[in-house]
């Protein structure tokens, strides 16, 4: 595995959005005040050209989210690059990619989550070089900062630390079912006024208490393995692509052993299950020591069979320990799990803990 060089203080964080953009005029302010958190920080903060800027979903053409995104690769100067926003559509700023360059520049910390997958999926599979799974820019407004927020920067600063489950966690949504009006603690509703930017800085919305579920009723799990994993939602648009380098890259670290990571955005049941079922005939859990799941967010839950259910159904044949109900993934806080590194992780009573090592 490729490890960046270390981020310190004083070095530069990069932002730029090769999937969705910061454009309206409360997700700007929310990034601002994250860029000025970070500097406080110590760090300095750039922007690409495109990160305020959003037209169907979509920061800029694939070709330019490209280009901004080598700008900063390629930049020595910056030393992580935090990504503005997820999305639906980074994967069509992949053909403008330059992998053969790409492999002769000096690797670098990244950082993000959801449609951000698809750079943390190929860098670890196809370039060998690890990226940590976390927020996107605009949650370092708030303060205080989150833990999770902190120890993303911790490791890209090149600690190897143990992260613990969190006490309790915002809702998951059943999208079948017309939601409420959002209160104002989840920052997604409020006005937002020049004396009203503290109601941006406000952490997570903490309402339902958090339970990692060992899958199979074993009271404690404990698996150690290589890293590879994210949104799952968009895992299964590489599947069979000439993208996909999963059975090479399992097979490279066997001796490691494999631990996956996954987490739902937006899916039904049964669409959980017939991506699942492709990607183990497919041989994507051949060398696994285990699978942590991370909590769906908009989950439509068919045939009266729930995620954790699906789940089982469809992979509780692999003789292998599966925790879900994790902190991974869109329903935060969700723990910084680094694709690439090897994990350690512990499931027991409902609780767990992650720890990061990086080799």
């Amino acid at each position: 595995m490729n490890y960046p060089e270390n981020l310190k203080k004083g070095d530069t964080i990069g932002i730029c959005a090769p999937s969705g953009g910061v454009a309206d005029e409360q997700a700007i302010k929310k990034l601002e005040l994250a860029e000025k958190q970070l500097q406080e920080l110590g760090y300095k903060v750039i922007e690409t050209e495109s990160v305020r800027k959003e037209e169907r979903g979509r920061s800029a053409s694939g070709k330019q989210r490209a280009k901004e995104f080598m700008e900063l690769l390629e930049n020595n100067e910056v030393k992580l690059i935090i990504f503005a926003q997820g999305g639906d559509f980074l994967i069509e700023m992949l053909e403008y990619l330059d992998f053969e360059k790409i492999k002769t520049l000096k690797p670098k910390w990244m950082q993000g989550y959801s449609d951000i997958t698809g750079i943390h999926y190929l860098w670890n599979m196809m370039l060998e070089r690890p990226s940590i799974y976390c927020e996107n820019v605009k949650d370092y407004a708030m303060k205080p900062l989150f833990r999770n927020l902190t120890d993303a920067l911790k490791i890209a600063s090149g600690e190897e630390i143990e992260q613990t489950s969190f006490e309790k966690h915002e809702e998951i949504i059943d999208f079948r079912i017309e939601q409420p009006e959002q209160p104002l603690e989840n920052q997604e509703s409020i006005e937002v006024l020049p004396d009203k930017t503290e109601e941006l800085q406000k952490s997570y919305h903490l309402t339902e208490k958090t339970k990692w579920i060992n899958l199979k009723g074993e009271e404690k799990i404990e698996f150690k393995g290589r890293a590879i994993g994210g949104c799952l939602d968009c895992i299964k648009a590489f599947i069979g692509t000439k993208y996909d380098n999963v059975k090479q890259y399992i097979e490279t670290y066997k001796e490691d052993g494999i631990v996956w990571f996954l987490e739902v955005f937006e899916m039904s049941t049964p669409i959980v299950y017939l991506t699942l079922w492709q990607m183990k005939e497919a041989g994507y859990f051949k060398n696994c020591n285990g699978i942590i799941f991370g909590r769906p967010l908009f989950i439509r839950n068919d045939y009266d069979t729930d995620f954790n259910q699906t789940v089982k159904d469809v992979l509780g044949d692999l003789q292998i320990p599966i925790i879900c109900d994790a902190d991974v993934g869109h329903v935060s806080p969700q723990l910084a799990m680094v694709n690439g590194a090897i994990l350690e992780i512990t499931s027991q009573e409902g609780k767990g803990k992650v720890k990061t090592i990086l080799q």
